[in-house]
């Protein structure tokens, strides 16, 4: 059989992945937070041949035959994404390295570059999805004015005269991998082992960011860098397509030799 047919096909599977990756990355160019993803290509498992004239047995005599292409994975790239001003104290974002901790409605922990938060039923400090902020920081009912410092320090005021009141504190998360983190939605990423070292520490503090309030962090996502991508992939896919359209024609010459 020819095995070039097989090759094209591995071809084919991995740039409609590269497409389908490309496509998330276009259809989440607003989307406040999100991070674009990459793929990445391996070669696939070389086989062994024996050459022309060459003494089975003899390891002198073999030749590595390629076969194709894999995907090796979908990484995910966290380089910042532009802050964008809202005006709204409850949105946060992290201008420069780190992550905020957040903890999920089934008691797991996510973490974030940019949020917009709310005062839940409890009276605690979550995200829009209702996320709890890991410090849990309580909004006392009588609080008028909401401010988070660029050093993580929440504080609120209680009358026209009265200074702002300290009421929590925010650290920020850092990762040995950030490459690792899974995206869950949301703007929320889990962390596994393959994450590495977690160090915590207060914004601006052992080279992590500092919060920025009334702000969003926009997507990474370059529309021209992305549509350049497309058309590479597209053409891929093409050549890939031609290699199993002749290898489909040699194949119907041979079976043609006969008649």
């Amino acid at each position: 059989m020819n095995d070039s047919l097989y090759i094209g096909a591995t071809g084919l599977r991995a740039q409609q992945l590269n497409v389908d990756t490309i496509s998330n990355n276009l259809a989440n160019v607003n989307t406040p937070g999100f991070k674009k993803s990459r793929l990445s290509f391996d070669d696939a498992m070389y086989r062994e041949v024996l050459r022309a004239n060459g003494a089975p047995g003899d390891a002198a005599n073999l030749q590595r035959v390629g076969g194709g292409v894999t995907v090796g994975g979908v990484n995910r790239v966290f380089a910042g994404g532009e802050l964008k001003k809202t005006d709204d104290p409850y949105d946060i974002a992290v201008s420069g390295a780190g992550f905020f901790e957040l903890t999920r409605a089934d008691g797991s922990t996510a973490y974030a570059r940019t949020a917009h938060l709310k005062v839940n039923d409890e009276g605690l400090l979550a995200s829009a999805d209702g996320s709890l902020l890991a410090a849990l920081v309580r909004v006392p009912e009588d609080a008028r004015g909401l401010r988070i410092g660029r050093d993580g320090v929440i504080s609120a005021t209680f009358g026209d005269d009265t200074p702002p009141q300290e009421i929590g504190t925010l650290e920020l998360v850092q990762f040995a991998n950030t490459a690792a983190l899974q995206p869950v939605g949301d703007g929320l990423y889990t962390a596994d082992d393959g994450a590495g070292t977690v160090s915590r520490a207060l914004p601006g503090q052992d080279g992590s960011g500092v919060m920025v309030q009334g702000y969003q962090e926009a997507s990474n996502v370059s529309l021209v860098d992305e549509m350049v991508g497309l058309m590479v992939a597209q053409r891929a896919y093409e050549v890939s397509a031609k290699v199993v359209q002749a290898s489909d024609d040699m194949l119907a010459i041979t079976n043609n030799l006969r008649r």
